[in-house]
């Protein structure tokens, strides 16, 4: 009966090659970093890692990767972890890329006891090969099954000898789910304190999910910060295509309206926050688990525990939360988001989306972004109209990887802005300052309804 641990290398003693474990964590926060560690110097290999995504090369799960260690992922994104995406691309290491949401689900429906569900994202994607489809009131679902695995790794804040868990800002991620759906978990914290030291009312992993437990030591805690570029010398300074993207950044934040619940995807959405007036109330949604009121950057709690690490520094202001992936995706399923805005790399005349990935080239993962889609009433991508070798983005049918089949509603260029019209096309709403129409045709091969 008794949980607790010296160091993180006795309660890996029966973790064995051709294990497969559950991590938490997302992006840089929350990672299990002292098991991590101990699991390098165990050497086990041939590994199944279930997690979010693998952080940096040099960095968490990626130090794994590094070793050899693994040799299956499932997980939604790639992100920054170059190493990751070469072993992908060129076959040598497994991966089964799966819808954020879906994941943190499939999760939290393994610790649940529950053998599979349906979920919106990813239909008529390929994501959906060799599954079930079923309508639900005219709209098509996937069925999608529970992951379990025999370890599961979490890190929270604080800890008691009894195994329960506090966590810290953003650092709740898919840690929560993760402790759930363990055989064995394993639970390092920053402090770890006698039973009943904590508020019962501030616990949130029991104890009962909870089978070992240490405290751990010399966190890095890396962080990535926030660019602002409200700086008109800082503007000014940008380069042409960095330029257009400021331009874009700033046409979109005439999309949201006061009051408005807004997710933003990486790139050139997360450039809407320096343009939204500072007089006006909005609330950036972010699927790591954050609801903070806008405009950004803004003063507000600033320790590195607050951090969105896939995406930029945002700190939580007064009337702000935060809470884990799958309550993040519940809102996003649900339909709570008032405005989605995500990047692309192909939009077609009927509305499909293409944005994360290019066969052969380029693997970064759905991340979020088929939830987001699937769900939401109000879409719109923004991104450059062209390739840089001038090809265009607006298509009569997308050549790349879906992401999501009719589901955007407006398209925001450096040239224009474009509705979808209900029987196919983009209608165009307005030309960007100094466009002509002629450049705008040039740059669209779907039909274009002026």
């Amino acid at each position: 009966m008794n949980k607790v641990f010296s160091q993180a290398s006795e309660t890996l003693v029966d973790l064995v090659s051709g294990s497969s474990i559950l991590m938490g964590g997302f992006g840089l926060t929350g990672v299990p970093e002292n098991l991590i560690n101990a699991l390098l110097a165990k050497g086990s290999s041939d590994l199944t890692c279930i997690s979010n995504e693998a952080g940096l090369e040099n960095f968490g799960i990626g130090r794994l990767i590094g070793q050899k260690q693994i040799s299956k992922m499932i997980c939604s994104y790639i992100g920054e972890n170059h190493l990751f995406e070469e072993l992908l691309l060129t076959g040598h290491l497994a991966v089964e890329l799966v819808p954020q949401g879906t994941l943190a689900e499939r999760i939290r429906c393994g610790g649940a006891g529950i053998p599979a569900f349906y979920t919106p994202a990813g239909v008529g994607t390929e994501v959906a090969n060799g599954k079930e489809t079923r309508a639900f009131e005219g709209k098509n679902y996937l069925l999608e099954k529970a992951i379990t695995a025999d370890f599961a790794f979490v890190k929270a804040w604080k800890g008691d000898t009894e195994g329960n868990l506090i966590y810290k800002g953003t650092s709740q991620n898919f840690n929560p789910v993760v402790a759930m759906a363990g055989k064995i978990t394993i639970a390092e914290v920053e402090e770890l304190v006698p039973a009943g030291t904590l508020d019962p009312n501030q616990i949130h992993t029991p104890g009962i999910y909870v089978h070992r437990i240490f405290q751990g030591k010399d966190y890095e805690k890396p962080i990535e910060h926030l660019t602002c570029q409200e700086d008109p010398e800082a503007i000014s300074e940008l380069s042409p295509a960095e330029l257009k993207k400021e331009v874009i950044g700033k046409r979109l934040a005439r999309e949201i309206k006061d009051g408005d619940y807004v997710n933003l995807g990486i790139g050139i959405p997360t450039r809407v926050a320096n343009h939204i007036p500072k007089d006006m109330k909005v609330i950036l949604q972010s699927e790591n688990g954050l609801l903070g009121i806008g405009p950004f950057p803004m003063e507000g709690a600033a320790d590195p525990d607050y951090i969105n690490a896939s995406k930029q520094t945002i700190t939580v202001a007064t009337g702000g939360s935060v809470f884990s992936s799958e309550q993040s995706f519940a809102m996003i399923r649900g339909n709570h988001i008032d405005v989605t805005i995500l990047g692309g790399l192909q939009v077609s005349e009927r509305g499909d989306l293409a944005n994360w990935k290019i066969p052969g080239k380029m693997v970064k993962g759905m991340g979020g972004a088929m939830d987001l889609v699937a769900s939401a009433d109000k879409v719109i991508v923004a991104m450059l109209q062209t390739t840089p070798n001038g090809k265009s983005k607006l298509v009569s049918a997308c050549d790349l990887p879906l992401t999501g089949v009719r589901c955007v509603t407006r398209i925001i260029t450096e040239l224009g802005v474009y509705d979808i019209l209900p029987e196919g096309g983009f209608k165009l709403v307005e030309c960007a300052p100094g466009v002509s129409l002629d450049q705008i045709q040039a740059a669209t091969t779907g039909r274009l309804v002026v």
